[in-house]
């Protein structure tokens, strides 16, 4: 279903709810640039790393994609996903049993959500939508969460601390979601829904976030304009 949610007026602010839902997979192929490609890099990148039938928990899972790209690589890993709206919970359902993919799927909220015992957690696009003020916390949780040399894969929108700079990186990407088919009316109208909803940090802030954390290191390994993809690594 194609993304059409902000040509009308916004009555209030941007959340994961049943019309976000139902154009989700629309939304972020056409949003976030090379989603595609970081997706299938990300998973290229745990198949090849985890040991078989390790256990993997995608938190804020959406509709599951990164989870059924993954399943079609390693179909011996054991797949939870986790998000707290139940549309977008029934939506991956249903996209899991049209694949065949056992991906057992939870709704709850991932700062509560008791996980332990894994060896790889994925967590994209996100961190920023958590208030900063619980960030640190949530990722030692998902450090502790971790097995020894277990691995957190984490994306995110970023921002930049030279501000000519971020503004000609801000008008890039809005320059690149027209081309994808959005007006600038529906651009603005998501900025605005978007504020202080989303709040992104630097690329340094994110690497300190985790290893203070606890991480033995952190790795980008994807990264177009406000848009990265990290792997840290949790040594033995």
């Amino acid at each position: 279903m194609k993304d059409e949610i902000f040509k009308k007026p916004i009555k209030k602010q941007f959340e994961f709810d049943a019309s976000v839902a139902s154009v989700f997979d629309d939304m972020i192929a056409r949003s976030v640039p090379y989603y595609d490609v970081s997706l299938s890099l990300i998973c290229e990148i745990l198949a090849k790393r985890l040991k078989e039938n390790a256990r993997v928990i995608d938190l804020g899972c959406s509709t599951a994609s990164t989870l059924l790209s993954l399943f079609r690589l390693r179909n011996d890993l054991k797949l939870v996903g986790v998000d707290n709206s139940d549309a977008m919970i029934s939506n991956a359902s249903a996209k899991s049993k049209a694949y065949g993919a056992d991906i057992r799927l939870i709704q709850d909220d991932i700062l509560t959500h008791e996980f332990f015992g894994y060896d790889a957690v994925i967590l994209n696009y996100t961190l920023q939508f958590i208030r900063p003020i619980k960030r640190a916390e949530f990722v030692s949780k998902i450090f502790n969460s971790l097995n020894d040399d277990g691995v957190f894969v984490f994306s995110e929108k970023i921002i930049y601390d030279d501000k000519i700079f971020a503004k000609q990186m801000i008008q890039i990407y809005e320059d690149y979601k027209q081309k994808q088919g959005y007006s600038r009316y529906e651009i603005a109208q998501k900025r605005e829904a978007l504020e202080n909803v989303l709040i992104p940090y630097t690329e340094d802030e994110n690497k300190t976030l985790i290893l203070d954390a606890g991480f033995s290191r952190v790795e980008s390994v994807f990264k177009w304009g406000n848009f990265m993809s990290f792997v840290a690594f949790k040594y033995s």
